[in-house]
């Protein structure tokens, strides 16, 4: 996702010059037609006067709100904010430090590595404006009444303390232990409760207080028992699973899993998924696998399409304690392929240490589950 793949800020500058030049030309001209009735535009004001790459500087110091109001301020910077050459550099910049994306705000990520000229049709400030978090906060829309009414009937059928399926490789691979770190923290998330069973001895299930009233239940599964999974993490290798059965006869290159039986229980059980992702770079390989054994939870044989789907993607810790950088939330969505899911879902960055992020996105799932938070 860098700058020079995605967006150039000597490609806008030069796009920048050109349109300024141009148009300033055919002001004038248009004015000395008719000097009686001059154009509003044809004479530049001090900020249209400024040398195009100050102009440029200027306005990347400026939040997606302010560059609209000033495309509204006079027929040149309309023009200029609607440059898709603008929004195509400030996706590069931006998007890696977002913080979370959904299933309605996902932006085309592959229409960013298609030159512009071959898709021209493309409108950047649209999809930047519709996937950033800061720009979702300050447009959400009102629920939709039918919206209202899907959340109501799914309230019918939901039992009184949600059920939610946590896994993945971000439980296993990091250093710091999510799990540990949650029930550890009564100050962050209370526990309510630890029933005294196990679910073929990687599992168990914990219940939680959010915001100290709203009780929900997370039940977790780990690829295989305490001993191997720690010895997969220092040896730094992808261990056997007992979650998955690998299919007979699938590709190489594109694996196939199904679910054991007892996890297909657990998945017939739940409102809803946690998948803890690892989000620290240089993880390794095994992305194919991982993917299709993500997909084989959320197969809809097991359950309604309909049940959300959170996606916490992890790091230890930040900071100068940090290891290493973070998969920006957005190329996490697209190596996931969600955007074929037809659950709902969204992604959240997450920091173990800190539990960053976690509430936000556990509060998200409630929400999508049916509770009226």
């Amino acid at each position: 996702m860098s700058t020079t793949q995605w967006g150039s800020e000597s490609a806008f500058g030069r796009s920048l010059r050109q349109f300024r030049d141009r148009y300033f030309l055919l002001s004038r001209n248009a004015a000395s037609k008719d000097t009686e009735a001059q154009d509003e535009d044809a004479a530049p004001g001090v900020l249209e006067s400024l040398p195009a790459d100050i102009q440029f500087h200027l306005m990347t110091f400026l939040s997606p709100r302010d560059l609209c109001r000033l495309g509204g301020t006079c027929r040149y910077w309309r023009s200029v904010v609607r440059d898709p050459l603008l929004w195509r550099y400030f996706f590069a910049r931006d998007m890696p430090l977002w913080s979370s994306i959904d299933h309605t705000s996902m932006p085309r990520v592959e229409a960013l590595d298609v030159p512009l000229h071959e898709d021209p049709g493309q409108d950047f400030m649209a999809e930047y404006l519709k996937s950033s978090p800061a720009c979702r906060r300050a447009c959400r829309p009102q629920r939709a009444g039918h919206g209202a009414v899907a959340s109501f009937l799914q309230s019918l059928y939901l039992s009184a303390e949600p059920r939610l399926l946590m896994f993945g490789p971000g439980l296993e691979q990091l250093e710091v232990s999510l799990m540990n770190v949650l029930m550890r923290s009564p100050d962050v998330l209370p526990v309510a409760g630890i029933p005294r069973r196990q679910i073929n001895g990687v599992g168990s299930g914990v219940s939680f207080l959010f915001r100290d009233q709203h009780k929900f239940n997370i039940m977790v599964l780990y690829s295989n028992n305490s001993r191997e999974r720690e010895r997969a993490r220092l040896e730094q290798q992808h261990g056997h699973s007992r979650l998955f059965v690998r299919e007979e006869g699938g590709q190489t290159d594109s694996p196939a899993y199904s679910i054991a039986p007892f996890v297909q229980e657990v998945c017939r059980a739940v409102d809803g998924f946690i998948y803890v992702a690892n989000a620290e770079t240089g993880r390794g390989g095994g992305l194919e696998v991982e993917r299709a054994q993500f997909r084989a939870m959320l197969d809809p044989l097991w359950g309604p399409f309909s049940r959300p789907v959170l996606v916490l993607s992890c790091v230890s810790r930040e900071g100068p304690d940090s290891t290493g950088g973070r998969t920006p939330c957005v190329l996490l969505a697209h190596q996931l392929d969600l955007q074929q899911l037809n659950n709902p879902w969204m992604v959240q960055d997450a920091v173990c240490e800190s539990l960053a992020g976690v509430m936000d996105g556990i509060g998200w799932l409630l929400g999508a589950c049916g509770l009226r938070l």
